[in-house]
């Protein structure tokens, strides 16, 4: 069975990732594919939009499929990681740009990768089940494939929450954030499909767009942006108060990999100075260039994914050890090796 089915049906250019028991985990090769795909769509007239969804219920992609990038980057070799980084960057922000409606179907969970080629289409639909996480933080990395833009842009200090805690959005956190727009019952998703399809009229959105749930961190937002508005992470974690909120969001900050967490913290800040993809994605690659050979990604995904013990050695043991020059060294210039976006601009 074919890990992810590209067809054109009706008006519509299809993406389907077909990967189920993997929770549709993406891998290089169908990141490539999309990529090629959207390349032929974009000045193709036979092709007025493109729509984008997963097979199953229980995710649309729960990220990038990292064995590969795991293997390699143990043994040494940091050539395949960076080669996929590059240009699935590459892909984000051709979907970015895409001069025509892209429509992205996100049921169960979203995060990571899945982020990357779906939150920045120009319409992004969940449902009852989405789980939308930029989780980075968790395995050694900082939120990237254009994540870092997304959160840079959310209300007030919430892109700093979300991106050092990796906290899950359900569909009202999701649109109070930025990652969706749209709440459509994933029951009557196969009958819009197939209307978008012979249609092509992406107004029939709106007409099966149905209320906003509530969106539970709307009522922590006001804590959010007094507390997370700290020079640094350890000023951030200097200034919580007592409340639930802020204990049970401490134990995840000081779970996380130090080193992502420290720079995360001056990713989003600087992406909100300059607001643009490219510029997002090159300050991402520039951390995830280094994530194995300096950082911590080969240990974060050993304890996460390898051996499942969810006990990471971070070369850093505390917050407070990463925060200064150690976080600075993972965001700093790579000079020739910076990331070239070319043609998807």
């Amino acid at each position: 069975m074919a890990d992810i089915l590209i067809r054109i049906v009706g008006r519509a250019g299809r993406i389907t990732l077909n990967r189920p028991a993997a929770l549709n985990a993406l891998t290089y090769d169908m990141a490539m594919e999309i990529d090629a795909a959207l390349r032929a769509w974009a000045d193709d007239p036979a092709v007025e939009l493109v729509i984008i969804d997963a097979t199953g219920e229980r995710a649309f992609c729960a990220g990038g499929d990292i064995q590969h990038m795991y293997d390699t980057a143990k043994a040494g070799d940091f050539a395949f990681g960076r080669q996929f980084w590059a240009d699935e960057y590459r892909l984000n922000a051709r979907i970015f740009h895409f001069p025509k409606p892209f429509v992205a179907f996100m049921q169960g969970f979203n995060m990571g990768g899945g982020v990357g080629i779906s939150c920045h289409g120009s319409h992004r639909i969940i449902c009852e089940n989405s789980q939308i996480a930029m989780p980075e933080c968790g395995i050694g990395l900082v939120p990237d494939v254009g994540g870092s833009l997304l959160l840079a842009r959310a209300p007030g200090r919430l892109g700093e929450y979300l991106g050092c805690s990796g906290a899950r959005m359900g569909p009202g956190d999701a649109v109070l954030a930025g990652f969706a727009d749209y709440f459509i019952p994933f029951e009557t998703w196969p009958n819009l499909i197939q209307t978008l399809e012979l249609s092509g009229d992406i107004t029939e959105i709106d007409r099966a767009a149905l209320p906003m749930p509530a969106a539970p961190l709307e009522a922590h937002l006001g804590w959010i942006n007094r507390h997370f508005g700290g020079d640094t992470i350890v000023d951030i974690l200097n200034g919580f108060d007592g409340s639930d909120f802020a204990i049970a969001t401490e134990k995840t900050l000081r779970r996380n990999c130090p080193l992502s967490v420290a720079a995360t913290v001056d990713l989003v800040r600087r992406v909100r100075g300059v607001d643009t993809i490219e510029f997002a994605l090159q300050l991402e690659y520039r951390f995830t260039y280094r994530s194995a050979s300096d950082g911590d990604f080969v240990e974060g995904i050993r304890a996460a994914v390898i051996d499942k013990d969810r006990s990471p050695k971070w070369q850093h043991a505390r917050l407070e050890d990463a925060v200064g020059l150690p976080a600075i060294r993972m965001l700093m210039p790579l000079k020739e090796k910076e990331l070239s976006l070319g043609e998807t601009l």
